[in-house]
Formats: structure tokens, sequence, C-alpha cells
């Protein structure tokens, strides 16, 4: 799905993967849209009783009250009591849904396979044959979003495998199990009112609410309040169905990426590259933009030798496994996928699905094997960095934008290669005695 700044997928980020990897299967999907029939019912199930931490946040109050309380501030939003009546059966509490979110595991595989896994042949050609079957509202959503067919394509197959796995679990009550949990309840308090409002509005029952254990809906895996939001009736039935309806998934996805994620119309968003090995690494990232020109004086071309354009179209060099691996040119739009997924390697993935499904070549493979430091060193490293003064955000073994920073900064520190990429070398230079503590941000150098 889709994945903002305020969506559910940024705070899972690298733990959304794997649940990804864990309900998509390696085989081609058989079927471009689930068949046609009755939607899928969210079974009736009695509630797991609540556990008492989960009332913590909510002065002590039972369940039953979290969910009076929460009815009425639906029905101050505009809610209507028989979408109110019709939803109630859904609305239990299931601590299972609360024991899943707490326990997700993070996931360790590094781009190259990651990328050959879910940006797989079969999964561009499905693309590329849902771009033919639906070309007319590929081609209206391209006109009045300015979203490339290929881009929408490539979120589509990751996020559901264009409707194969969209998750099998009734949406309300993940969505009010965690509301009255204490980890993130405005966040789901706000997500359950916003199904309701879906409900009300038509676009679904609540027994066809079905999908992810969090509370994500349709093909490309809306929240609520995306759905509600940015959902599009593109095949004019009177209703915003992305379970079943592929225009209406062409058209929401693409409002989505245009107007809630900023696309920018008729511009690229991710083209593979090569640097040479004299590249000044540490003007390699995402925070750091250049124009073309820039990078083509640096000795960067294009992965297959051709000159980049001469031009001033800021673009960032994007290592997603260090110098030693795959590199390529990050535009403006490539923000839209860090917003959808905050994870570095679901994000790098699903622009380089999309350039595959738009007709670019694979990527070149790196000439060797590049090591990466197992999930205990990360989190060591991590610990060292934070020893040292730096913010790498949580501690968690997970290699997000902070950590790279800081190893960047580190790595600049002790003259090593600033490539953003933790390497055995740098670890064994933390552990030892020489680290100073002192502010990360005089490490770096200024953006330019």
């Amino acid at each position: 799905m889709a994945i903002p700044a305020s969506s559910f997928r940024n705070r899972i980020a690298v733990a959304a993967i794997a649940g990804i990897l864990a309900c998509v299967s390696a085989a081609p999907a058989q079927q471009l849209l689930p068949p046609p029939g009755r939607p899928p019912v969210a079974a009736h199930r009695a509630p797991t009783a609540p556990a008492p931490r989960a009332a913590s946040c909510h002065n002590g109050a039972s369940f039953d009250r979290f969910l009076a309380e929460l009815k009425q501030q639906a029905a101050a939003q505009g809610v209507s009591q028989q979408a109110l009546s019709e939803a109630a059966p859904y609305l239990v509490y299931d601590q299972g849904i609360v024991n899943r979110d707490r326990g997700q595991r993070v996931f360790g595989q590094i781009f190259t396979e990651f990328a050959g896994r879910m940006a797989a042949n079969y999964r561009m050609q499905n693309g590329q044959q849902h771009i033919r079957t639906y070309a007319a509202a590929f081609a209206r959503a391209e006109k009045e979003y300015g979203v490339p067919p290929a881009v929408i394509a490539a979120f589509w197959g990751l996020e559901s495998d264009f409707g194969a796995n969209m998750g099998n679990l009734p949406t309300l009550r993940s969505l009010v199990s965690l509301a009255y949990d204490c980890r993130r309840t405005e966040r789901f308090q706000n997500e359950t009112i916003a199904a309701l409002k879906v409900i009300d509005r038509g676009d679904l029952t609540s027994a066809e609410m079905v999908g992810s254990w969090a509370g994500e809906l349709g093909q490309t895996q809306f929240l609520p309040t995306h759905y509600f939001t940015y959902a599009v009736d593109y095949d004019g039935d009177g209703r915003r169905n992305l379970l079943r309806s592929a225009p209406d998934v062409i058209g929401s996805t693409a409002n989505y990426i245009a107007t809630g994620l900023k696309w920018r119309r008729g511009e690229p968003w991710l083209e593979e590259v090569r640097a040479p090995q004299n590249f000044p690494w540490d003007q390699a990232d995402l925070t750091i933009r250049l124009p073309r020109a820039k990078f083509a004086q640096l000795g960067v071309t294009y992965a297959d030798g051709r000159p980049l354009p001469n031009d001033n179209l800021p673009a960032s060099l994007l290592l997603p496994m260090g110098r030693m691996g795959p590199a390529f040119l990050a535009y403006a739009n490539f923000a839209a996928y860090t917003e959808w997924n905050n994870s570095l390697i679901y994000s790098t993935t699903a622009a380089y699905l999309a350039t595959r499904i738009a007709g670019s070549p694979p990527m070149h493979r790196p000439g060797g094997a590049v090591a990466q430091l197992p999930f205990n060193e990360i989190k060591e490293l991590q610990q060292l960095l934070v020893r040292a003064g730096y913010d790498v955000g949580k501690v968690d073994g997970v290699l997000g934008q902070q950590s790279r920073t800081a190893i960047k900064a580190m790595q600049i520190k002790y003259g090593l290669p600033a490539d953003s990429w933790p390497t055995a070398e740098l670890l064994a230079k933390m552990r030892g005695p020489r680290i100073q503590a002192g502010p990360a941000a005089s490490a770096l150098p200024a953006p330019r």
C-alpha cells in the first residue's frame, strides 16, 4: 500500500517487509484479479479477553467503556447510527492482534536478495500484463494525476500480488484492538473511525472489510484514513471498492501517490548508474542533492556506460549496499517511495520494480559478495555510535537512515570510505580505545 509520513508503514518500516515475505508466494499469480463472486466475509470469533496492560492508557477503563467512548467520537465526526450498528458485531477485542503487533521481527535480507525475490521477472511481467489489460484506467490515471502506469503497477504487485494476497482478517477487529492497546492508541482510534466512515459512505460493508492484521485494506493496502481520503470511484458504480475493482485500485493509488505523496508529473524517480572507485563517497547520501551535471563531472555514468545528461536536474546517489553494491540516482520523486514505506530496502525495491515494468534492463549485480554485518553486530555498532554521541534512532539492529548517517560520520572520522555501509572494519575500530564523544553533526559535510 500506501505509506505516507503519517502512515502505519512508516512506523513498522523493515518489519513490514517481513510480513510481505511471509504472505507473498514465490510463484507468479495465476490470475489478474481474485475471482468474481461474493467478497470475503469476516468470520465471527469470540474475542479474547483484554489484557490488563491494554487499559493503562485509558485510565483503567474496560474495553467496553473504551469502545462506547470511541463510538461517541465517531458519531461526533458524522458516522451514522446505522453504520455503528452494522459494525458493532465486528468491534471486538483480539489480544492475538496486539501480540502480533508487539512481536514483529526484524527482516534482515540485503537489497539484492530482497529485490531479486520481490522484483522478480514474473512480477515485472504481471505488472506489464495488468497495464495492458486495464489500459484505459491506467491512461486516465496518468492523465489526471501524472503518475506513470509502471509506478502504480509496482506498488500493486508488491503490496498484494495484484489482489492475490490482501489478508484475511476482519479489519475492524484489528483496528479496535490496536486502538485499545496503548502502543499507538491515538493512531488506531483515528483509523477505526475512518473505517466506520468508509462503511457509512457505502464503499464497503463491515463484513467486506477483510485485510491484513494491521488494518490495511485493498489491493494496494490502504490504511482506512487513506482509503477515506484518497479512494476514487473509477468504474462508475457509485462505490470506491479497493478490494474488488481494478479501476478503483488504479485511480485511487494514483490519487494517493500524486496528492498524498506529492508526485512530480513528468519527472524520473530512479535510474541505475555506475560510480568510479575514486568517487567522493561522502557525497553519496539521500540528504545530499547535486545536479546531474555535477555527478557527470565526478565520473558517474549510466550503468551501461552512457554519459549522464549535462543538466541541472537534482538527484542523490543512492547506495543501498554501500560502494560495492548497486548504485542509483534517486530523484525528487523517490521521496514518494520513502513516504510509502520508509524502509530503504522496500522503497528502493519498489522504485526499481517500477523501472523494470517501464522497460529498463535488470540491474547490474555486484562483482562479488557484499559482506553484511549480522543483526547482533549491527545492534552493537548502533550502541557504540550512541556512546560516541550519535543519534541512531532506536537501537534495534535495523539499518535506518539515522544509523546510516551516523555510520557515515564515523567513517569520515576514521578515514574510511564514507558510503554509510556498516563493515567489520568500522566495528573493529569502534570497539577500540580511540572513540571520542562528540556531536554527530560536526562530522558530516554540509548538504549541497
